[in-house]
């Protein structure tokens, strides 16, 4: 493993687990069944659980990792393996933008979860192109995760979720997810956190 990844995987990823598991535990339902599509490791979803144990969440991904620490179904990137409104809420952290069509997959999470959370980048700013493809790189070439690269402004991202039928309940973009440090480069926008509400049939 290369040094900058050694370096996420020892520092920036447990901080972002923690931050972003603080962030979006508030939002989920009261003892609510959620799905984590595109769960990777489980640790977000895990930490999510630590703060609310009543919640019964289980996961999805591409790529089953053997260590993943929840339940891990198989799926193939745009068909959620699962009946039409089996779960009170999908999360979608970081998962849209390794996909070339993220409005498929956030049409199945309508599908089966009417309240969603979605977490991902946004291009805002000077060289955000080119940082957030050096952040993409740095966490997931160790995994085998498919890096299209697929960044929207957040003009966009409101564009696609109203077109289906997916109302911003919530809205965040300073999330802090790392070190003051590294926040003013790493940070600066270049995130955003929404609570979205399915408003009719996608």
């Amino acid at each position: 493993m290369k040094p900058l990844q050694q370096l996420h995987t020892g520092l920036v990823h447990p901080r972002r687990v923690r931050v972003l598991a603080a962030l979006i535990a508030p939002w989920l339902p009261q003892g609510g069944k959620v799905l984590d599509v595109g769960c990777g490791d489980g640790a977000l979803a895990a930490a999510i659980g630590e703060i609310r144990p009543d919640l019964h969440i289980c996961g999805i991904d591409v790529l089953v990792r053997p260590a993943a620490r929840i339940p891990v179904t198989q799926f193939d990137g745009q068909t959620i393996p699962h009946g039409d409104a089996s779960f009170d809420l999908a999360l979608l952290v970081d998962v849209l933008h390794h996909t070339e069509t993220p409005g498929v997959l956030l049409r199945e999470a309508g599908r089966v979860a009417r309240t969603l959370v979605v977490k991902d980048h946004t291009l805002t700013g000077c060289l955000a192109g080119p940082t957030l493809r050096v952040m993409d790189w740095v966490g997931n070439a160790a995994h085998e995760v498919a890096l299209p690269y697929n960044y929207q402004t957040q003009a966009q991202w409101r564009e696609t979720f109203a077109s289906l039928g997916l109302r911003v309940e919530e809205w965040r973009t300073d999330l802090r997810l790392y070190p003051w440090f590294a926040d003013w480069f790493f940070g600066r926008q270049l995130h955003l956190l929404a609570r979205l509400r399915q408003e009719r049939p996608a």
